[in-house]
C-alpha cells in the first residue's frame, strides 16, 4: 500500500492479531496525525455492513474528534470510558481487508496537491464541520444510507492526510450528494411516512 493512511493504519490494525486495540492506543500510536487517522478508521466500517452497536460508538467519537478539529485543537483526545472501548478482534481483521481494497482504489488517484489549501487551518476547520454534519446524517437510523455520508468522511480524512486538495473538492461533492439525497429522503418520508416502516420490515428481513 502506497497511500500514508493506509500504511498508518495497516500497522495498528496488525498489532489487534497480538493484544486487546482500544481507541486510545489508536490515538496514542497516530500522534499529530490522530484526528483524520482516526476519522479515517471510523468511516471505514460504514462502507460496509456494521456489527450491532458499533454505529452509536463508532459516531459518537467521529462527532468528538470532528468538534475538536472545529475547535482548533492540535490534539485529539477522548474521554477515558470511551478511550477504553476495545476494538473486537474479528472486527480488526475484517478492517483489514476492507481497508485493502480501498487503499489500492485510492491509491490510483490520490497525490499531493494544492497543498497550501489543504493544510490551511481554516480550511481544517471547515473539514471538522462537514465531518460533523455527515456523521449525523449517519447516524440517522435510515436503513442502506451509511456508505454515502461514510464516503464523504473518508475522503476529506485522506485528503488531509495526503494532503490532496483536489481530492478535497471531491470530498465536499459528496457532502453536497448526501445532504441532498438525506433531504430528498426526508421529503419523501413527510409525503409518504408509511415507507419507513416499510423500509425497516424490508431490512428486519435480510
Amino acid at each position: 500500500m502506497g497511500l500514508q493512511f493506509s500504511n498508518d493504519l495497516q500497522k495498528i490494525l496488525e498489532k489487534e492479531r497480538e493484544q486487546p486495540l482500544s481507541l486510545g492506543d489508536v490515538l496514542a500510536e497516530t500522534s499529530e496525525r490522530g484526528f483524520f487517522l482516526m476519522l479515517s478508521l471510523l468511516a471505514l466500517p460504514f462502507l460496509f455492513p456494521m456489527p450491532p452497536g458499533m454505529t452509536t460508538v463508532f459516531g459518537s467519537v467521529c462527532l468528538f474528534l470532528s468538534g475538536q478539529i472545529v475547535l482548533g485543537n492540535q490534539t485529539p483526545w477522548l474521554p477515558r470510558r470511551t478511550a477504553n472501548f476495545q476494538l473486537p478482534k474479528a472486527f480488526a481483521i475484517q478492517l483489514l481487508k476492507n481497508l485493502g481494497r480501498i487503499a489500492r482504489l485510492l491509491e490510483k488517484v490520490t497525490r499531493p496537491r494544492w497543498p497550501r489549501f489543504s493544510r490551511h487551518p481554516s480550511v481544517l476547520r471547515i473539514n471538522g464541520l462537514c465531518i460533523i454534519w455527515l456523521t449525523l446524517l449517519l447516524m440517522l437510523p435510515i436503513p442502506f444510507t451509511n456508505p454515502v455520508p461514510a464516503s464523504g468522511i473518508l475522503l476529506l480524512s485522506i485528503s488531509t492526510l495526503e494532503e490532496d486538495g483536489l481530492l478535497m473538492f471531491v470530498g465536499y461533492f459528496v457532502v453536497g450528494l448526501s445532504t441532498a439525497l438525506f433531504g430528498a429522503l426526508g421529503y419523501i418520508l413527510w409525503r409518504s411516512p408509511n415507507i419507513l416502516q416499510q423500509v425497516f420490515s424490508f431490512a428486519a428481513g435480510q
